[in-house]
């Protein structure tokens, strides 16, 4: 029997942006060889991302709350905020938030942000380079609370989009030529930093090229995902280092 048919059904809940079409289809290729995994998504109404009062408030606890109660009837083994605004917005929201969401829902619970910045520790990476569609103020917040953590970012191209639905239509072209200038500062690692940049699938290719990790933002909400209901990331493989590290 293999290792895969051993593993009991799990249920992955993912907080999801309601204008991201490339996290949703992107996960249940990742968990298409795992059938004992499901996620399962909920959806939080995000169609901007800049630094507007308006846009700011998208990401409030009580839409947060409610997107995670939806997710709670199913029973998920983990819950995890599919997005990357603590990166702008800062690790204590994404802290607060996950310490609401597990002490009503008595689920464990992250972000993609603050297990990226787990994951980066964790392995000793220290110097990165960003590869994002975000517009030049929000870089630099990312860039800053990422700093506050002791990484530091090297060259971090940015395509300076503010339209959340807009980022899943960047081109594989554009995401080679962002990434060809990420790898020429020698990062530990690049960062292809937000759930709708449709960057997953090219990961291996990168690494192969440049000999350096990528950790995607969708592959690692899936990795860690697994590891909160007590899964080796390991189950996933030729999607990258990013389930190996």
């Amino acid at each position: 029997m293999s290792a895969i048919a051993d593993i009991p059904r799990i249920r992955l809940g993912m907080i999801t942006p309601s204008s991201n079409t490339a996290l949703e289809p992107i996960t249940a290729r990742l968990l298409a060889d795992t059938p004992s995994v499901t996620a399962h998504f909920a959806r939080l109404r995000v169609t901007e991302i800049s630094m507007g009062g308006k846009a700011l408030a998208q990401f409030d606890p009580a839409p947060m709350l409610e997107a995670s109660s939806m997710l709670a009837d199913m029973r998920p083994h983990a819950i995890v905020w599919n997005g990357t605004s603590g990166g702008w917005r800062g690790l204590d929201a994404d802290r607060q938030l996950c310490t609401a969401i597990e002490e009503r829902f008595d689920v464990p619970v992250t972000t993609v942000t603050l297990a990226l910045v787990k994951l980066l520790k964790d392995k000793g990476i220290s110097r990165v380079g960003f590869v994002t569609p975000y517009t030049d103020d929000v870089q630099r917040l990312i860039l800053g609370t990422f700093a506050t953590e002791g990484i530091s970012a090297t060259v971090s191209p940015c395509l300076g989009i503010s339209e959340n639905f807009a980022f899943s239509t960047v081109t594989e072209a554009t995401l080679d030529r962002m990434v060809t200038e990420a790898a020429a500062a020698r990062p530990e690692a690049i960062l292809p930093f937000c759930t709708n940049l449709p960057a997953t699938p090219y990961a291996a290719r990168w690494e192969d090229t440049y000999g350096i990790p990528v950790i995607d933002s969708i592959a690692l909400a899936t990795r860690v995902g697994l590891e909160l209901s007590g899964l080796s990331p390991s189950i996933i493989a030729g999607w990258g280092r990013v389930f190996s590290l």
